[in-house]
Parts: structure tokens; C-alpha cells; sequence
């Protein structure tokens, strides 16, 4: 059975299924609900850790809500909802310090074809999107639709524009793109309305790295480095081939 809690937390217990809860925090894109959801994620870790809500088996969080799979033999699940709502209610918000990552990017023609469109339709030039596209930090809020794929927040409202009317068949793996105010990168070709500004030579997923194989995960930061044609083919060469380290990709942070 759904239900809502009071009216200023707008927080919202959903049955998915047999054996998972959604809990809703609201139904838009928005840095303070991606806070709370946040907050719910290290309530539960820490209570996990003290050994209470043993019957949970996974935790999904998304830029608006959070899913949480049960083990309907360790306990009532009806009795975990009523709990994990409660924990919603108290567990306030939190920002999580992901790691920091600087990313290349080549934008030629033959790998950003909505790039010229988008300047024309915005009344700026092509440098000019690029410029704002490398000088962003562009925040990771969830992994979804595929394996690798980061949904990620930031992108500057001059360049937000709609998916396209009629998506491509074919969009090709590791091309960055935007869509209203989220950006991403697409892990492998696939079909897809997102806008191509650009393409990067590095893999967003790999089966090679077990323990993590998504390159980015929720809470990250992302800026990315233009690159011109040859660096790309270069570095996409070397991808293919195993060799470049994802720590080469990370930024240090500065030391006081």
C-alpha cells in the first residue's frame, strides 16, 4: 500500500514488487533531493553496520529516490517500510565526496554531430560551447539505463535543450551528450535521443576491474579535457589495449 508522509517532507513508500521499497523524495531533478537521498543512503549504511535491518540485500539510489531490496525470509517487509520511512523522515540530507575526475574529450565534427546545432540554436559558436562544456564540474547523481551509464548534473542552463524528436538507432559507445539539464556518457552504443557534443577514448565500464567496473559512480565530479584528433586516437588505441590506468584520470587534490 503507498503512502505519504506529511506534507514538508513529501517523502513517499512505494512496494516494488514482492521484496524491494522505493521511497520517493520528490519528482524532479534537484541537488536537494539528491541530498536527502544521500542522507537515507548513510542512515542505512550506519545502521547496517550496528547489525539492525539485517534483511536488506542491496541499496539503489537514484537523483530523486532510493530503492531497497529484502530478503523476505529475514524479515516483514512491511514492518522494514514502516521502518525505512521512518529513517527517511529523521535522517536529514548529506553531500557525498566523491572522487574527482578530469576526463578527455574530442570534439571534432565526425564525433559531435549535434555540437554546430546546438551553438546555432543557442546563438554561440562552437568554441564557445566547448569552452563551457571543459570549465564545468558536471556531478555525478546516479548510474543507470545501462551498465556505466552516469547521469550526471551541472550542465549550464545556456546550453540545456531537449532530446531529439527522433532518437538515433545507433549512438556510438563512449559519446558524450546532454539532454534538458543532465549530461552523460554512453558506455556502449545503443539507441538514444541525447544530443553528441563530443566523444571520450575512455571506457565508462570495464569487466576487467571486478570490485568496480563502472568508471564513476554516484557522488563523483567530473570535468572534462578537450583533446584534439590525433591525442584521441591515440589514447583510444591504448584503451582498447589495457593500458590506461583510471588513477592517471583522477584529480589530486591540493594540499593545504
Amino acid at each position: 500500500m503507498e503512502q505519504t508522509m506529511n506534507e514538508q517532507n513529501a517523502v513517499r513508500l512505494l512496494p516494488l514488487g514482492d521484496t524491494a521499497w522505493t521511497l520517493e523524495f520528490g519528482d524532479r531533478i534537484d541537488p536537494a533531493l539528491h541530498a536527502r537521498v544521500a542522507g537515507l543512503c548513510d542512515a542505512l549504511e550506519g545502521a547496517r553496520k550496528r547489525g539492525q535491518l539485517e534483511a536488506i540485500v542491496d541499496v539503489v539510489p537514484t537523483y530523486r529516490s532510493l530503492t531497497v531490496h529484502y530478503d523476505p525470509s529475514q524479515g516483514d517487509g512491511e514492518r522494514l517500510g514502516q521502518a525505512l520511512l521512518a529513517l527517511a523522515q529523521t535522517s536529514g540530507s548529506a553531500t557525498r565526496a566523491g572522487r574527482r575526475w578530469c576526463i578527455p574529450v574530442c570534439f571534432d565534427e565526425d564525433l559531435a554531430p549535434d555540437l554546430d546545432e546546438l551553438a546555432h540554436a543557442k546563438g554561440m559558436t562552437r568554441e564557445s560551447v566547448i569552452e563551457l562544456m571543459t570549465t564545468t564540474s558536471f556531478q555525478v547523481f546516479m548510474i543507470g539505463f545501462m551498465p556505466g551509464f552516469p547521469y550526471m548534473g551541472g550542465l549550464p542552463a545556456a546550453l540545456e535543450m531537449p532530446r531529439l524528436s527522433s532518437p538515433r538507432k545507433a549512438v556510438p559507445a563512449r559519446s558524450l551528450a546532454v539532454a534538458g539539464s543532465m549530461c552523460a556518457v554512453y558506455p556502449w552504443e545503443s539507441p538514444g535521443g541525447w544530443r553528441l557534443l563530443g566523444r571520450t577514448p575512455i571506457p565508462m565500464f570495464s569487466a576487467r576491474d571486478e570490485a568496480s567496473p563502472s568508471l564513476l559512480a554516484a557522488g563523483d565530479r567530473v570535468t572534462w579535457q578537450a583533446i584534439d584528433r590525433v591525442q584521441f586516437d591515440a589514447m583510444e588505441a591504448a584503451a582498447q589495449r589495457g593500458e590506461v590506468a583510471r588513477e592517471t584520470l583522477l584529480v589530486k587534490e591540493a594540499r593545504a
